[in-house]
């Protein structure tokens, strides 16, 4: 299974292909909606928010309510592009515009200046239009079609933010989703999460930006999906690299992450046990073990930066000047963990659905839940 999109923060819309779906996924259409509705909730957001309503619209590969087997042609439409027709228009322009929108002034910590330098791009809009995050929304349809796969096979992906702005969440607190999802800023702890919304507050207020930490988990993934036979292949090298690139992201770690190297190996290591099949006294390594599933739940974190498109924009230099100024100024959030963490749950989706189709081969979603069933049965007998 793979996948591709195409489109602009301010354009007409995201395109998405989706190739290697079986035939045979029926599809919840409402439960498709609930998941783009929840990229876009979440304490700190801004205006842009306020203007999309990302539905899914399926142009290919999708009938009667089920996948086909072919690739699966997806169309987000941008309602924000009505203000910025001329600006992104495909054609050549007749006429100058009035508010062109040219960005000559890289705000750091974005793609801008580095993207400018590789395509010589000299309006650097070019470059932040493509490298927004808006792209992430493309990724959420992905991963919402994903999810269902998932849960067909007895795989849920969940997640909750672990901490924003230096707020800690509690650490011993039992992760339910339903009450992750009723909390503003996704957080297990409703005291964490009420001191993070007033840090967040103050930081709108000076016009600057919060990053976080999220942890996402998987339950119910059977055990030996991924490899220890090329590096490509390993589940978690796989999870790292599609968590690493969801825009702002910056460390990622399985089970108890960096902790683990300042640990010793006998409390480390979690201990194998037989209990009506295999399982583990631990899961310290967050359900992975030589780049494969152990059967315990994958349990992976991610470190969020800060935004960096701030209201109090930092020192940058014009492109065209080569003088000093302060960063432009585009629309942003104070704080998109809550976000963010939606869109890890995709990502991560995507790939374990992905690895398990790679494993099991199937083209139709009977002959996939029936290769699975008898894979768990084996497995338990072993």
């Amino acid at each position: 299974m793979r996948y591709l999109t195409a489109g602009e923060s301010h354009g007409k819309g995201l395109s998405v292909i989706l190739d290697g779906m079986p035939a045979g996924l029926v599809l919840d259409f409402e439960a498709l909606d609930r998941e783009m509705a929840r990229r876009q909730g979440g304490y700190g957001r801004g205006r842009r928010m306020q203007i999309e309503q990302d539905r899914i619209e399926f142009t290919g590969g999708v009938r009667h309510g089920y996948t086909t087997g072919s690739p699966v042609s997806i169309w987000i439409e941008n309602k924000d592009h009505t203000h910025w027709k001329g600006v992104m228009q495909s054609e050549p322009l007749t006429e100058p515009l009035e508010r062109p929108r040219t960005l000559t002034r890289p705000r750091p910590g974005h793609a801008d200046l580095v993207g400018g330098l590789k395509f010589a791009h000299r309006d650097l809009r070019d470059v932040l239009e493509r490298s927004s995050a808006r792209e992430t929304a493309a990724r959420v349809a992905v991963g919402a079609v994903a999810k269902q796969l998932l849960g067909e096979l007895g795989v849920e992906v969940h997640s909750h933010v672990r901490s924003i702005g230096g707020i800690d969440a509690r650490a011993d607190l039992a992760i339910v989703p339903e009450e992750v999802e009723a909390s503003p800023v996704r957080c297990a702890d409703p005291d964490a999460a009420k001191r993070m919304m007033e840090e967040i507050d103050r930081a709108k207020a000076e016009g600057d930006t919060l990053g976080g930490e999220i942890e996402i988990i998987a339950e119910g993934m059977m055990p030996g999906i991924g490899s220890f036979t090329q590096n490509d292949l390993k589940l978690d090298s796989r999870i790292g690299r599609a968590v690493l690139s969801v825009n702002a992201m910056k460390a990622v770690g399985f089970g108890d992450g960096f902790e683990l190297a300042r640990r010793r190996g006998s409390t480390v290591q979690d201990e194998i046990l037989y209990e009506d099949g295999y399982t583990r006294r631990t899961n310290n390594l967050g359900g992975i073990e030589g780049g494969m599933s152990t059967g315990m739940p994958i349990v992976i974190q991610a470190a969020m930066k800060p935004i960096p498109t701030l209201y109090k924009p930092l020192q940058s230099v014009d492109i065209t000047t080569h003088e000093a100024f302060t960063a432009q100024v585009e629309r942003s959030d104070a704080c998109a963990v809550p976000a963010a963490s939606v869109v890890l749950e995709a990502v991560v989706a995507i790939e374990l659905s992905a690895a398990i189709l790679e494993m099991f081969g199937t083209s139709t979603m009977d002959r996939l839940k029936e290769s699975v069933a008898t894979y768990r049965q084996e497995v338990h007998l072993f």
